[in-house]
């Protein structure tokens, strides 16, 4: 039970990575800091990261790092000057959690369970002796004279205050609390916002039959986006196929931008094209056929496509070429090889959408970088009031950039808020 007036003079907002982050640095400084989280427990989304591994950073370089972001990624030079990845490796390694970096430079607990970087956090937020307040929402930031002076709970308590970081996060996986309610907040602040929209999302598509090859990973691939007269072109790596679409960290790093392509109500469609094998050309895929077919001329072209496809594309690959499954090698015509190579090197899918942004990895747009100081997190609107996380429109691929932005933004803003 919470009184109706109590007083702090720190309050965060919000108890994922970018507010736990906020309240530890701030209790650095000030011995009287308050984080509250409307959930029973901290860190709810944290503990989905890298399918429950936690990707909690990515070990390349700052240059490399910014351009892993969607076009606000300057905005976090300060935030990385101040708190950065081998900041954050040390933080945890410090506190006795040691670390692995895995392909792509991605960063993953030895323990390969997000719940071992939750009981650092929660740790060292006992040890900075912050205030943690569980299942309390807030319904607003008290304001006068343009200066922060508390917040308003739902329950109809206040806690007074004249420091108050938001870091509620997006609008993603909403089941685990983040309901856009921080950017809200802001909005009726005067702060400018960005629409929210999905962000590391799985797309959907057609024709039908993906649904029967939901589960496959297609790895080694490449992906070719077109829409109009635009084309956008993967790396070489993995597709997985969903119920209704595909999926997969090729996907999910270009999906922001299919997703802006899809709003744009221009009547042209979005067209995926899966290049099957990118370390082929044409010529050699001809060889490679005609090889296969000249070595085992009996066998069924569902059999030789063995060498090729996983099992479960080939009814599909030979269903859209019309060819029988039981069809002889010998049988394979010209025109038919040439049709095999070329849907190898350009599998036409038809994307139709994206999945709601409340299945999406990350929300892209928030709160608007102009109305923030990027040397501080702080409002450039309210004095006292500052913003951390996924809120702000900031948004990066997979790979661990998100986390260590919200980190960053988080470190920062505690830092800043205790001055």
């Amino acid at each position: 039970m919470i009184d109706p007036v109590t007083a702090s003079k720190i309050v965060v907002i919000g108890g994922g990575p970018a507010g736990m982050m906020a309240a530890i640095q701030a209790a650095r400084s000030c011995a009287d800091v308050t984080l509250i989280e409307k959930n029973a427990e901290l860190g709810k989304k944290l503990l989905l990261s890298g399918k429950g591994r936690c990707n909690l950073t990515n070990a390349c370089e700052r240059d490399v790092f910014l351009q892993r972001f969607s076009g606000n990624g300057q905005f976090l030079r300060d935030a990385f000057k101040t708190f950065f990845n081998k900041d954050l490796m040390r933080f945890f390694e410090e506190r006795g959690l040691k670390l692995r970096v895995e392909r792509q430079q991605r960063v993953f607990p030895v323990t390969d369970s997000s719940m071992s970087i939750l009981a650092v956090l929660k740790k060292e937020l006992a040890a900075r002796q912050v205030k943690v307040l569980y299942k309390v929402c807030v319904q607003d930031v008290l304001v006068a004279n343009g200066m922060v002076r508390g917040v308003r709970l739902a329950g109809g308590g206040e806690i007074k205050s004249d420091r108050v970081i938001l870091a509620t996060g997006g609008v993603s996986y909403a089941f685990t609390g983040s309901t856009g309610e921080g950017i809200r907040i802001a909005a009726r602040l005067k702060h400018r916002t960005v629409p929210v929209r999905a962000g590391l999302v799985p797309l959907a598509a057609k024709p039908a039959f993906i649904r029967e090859l939901e589960g496959l990973t297609l790895k080694n691939i490449r992906l070719v986006f077109s829409h109009g007269g635009k084309k956008l072109a993967s790396e070489i790596g993995e597709l997985m196929f969903t119920a209704n679409g595909v999926s997969g960290p090729l996907v999910l790093t270009l999906s922001g931008q299919i997703a802006d392509w899809l709003a744009v109500e221009d009547k042209t469609g979005v067209i995926l094209e899966i290049d099957l094998k990118p370390a082929l050309t044409e010529e050699q895929l001809h060889e490679r056929l005609l090889r296969e077919f000249r070595g085992s001329p009996r066998r069924t072209v569902k059999n030789t496509f063995r060498e090729l496809l996983p099992v479960r594309l080939i009814g599909a690959f030979l269903d859209i070429l019309r060819i029988p499954q039981d069809k002889k090698a010998n049988q394979v015509n010209q025109r038919e090889r040439a049709e095999m190579v070329a849907l190898l090197k350009k599998f036409r899918l038809e994307i139709t959408g994206t999945l709601p942004i409340e299945e999406a990895m990350i929300t892209r747009g928030g709160v608007s970088l102009r109305d923030i100081d990027p040397r501080t997190m702080g409002s450039r609107i309210i004095k006292g009031l500052f913003f951390a996380g996924e809120m702000i429109d900031v948004d990066a691929d997979t790979g661990g950039f998100n986390l260590q932005a919200a980190f960053s933004t988080g470190y920062l803003a505690g830092e800043s808020s205790s001055q």
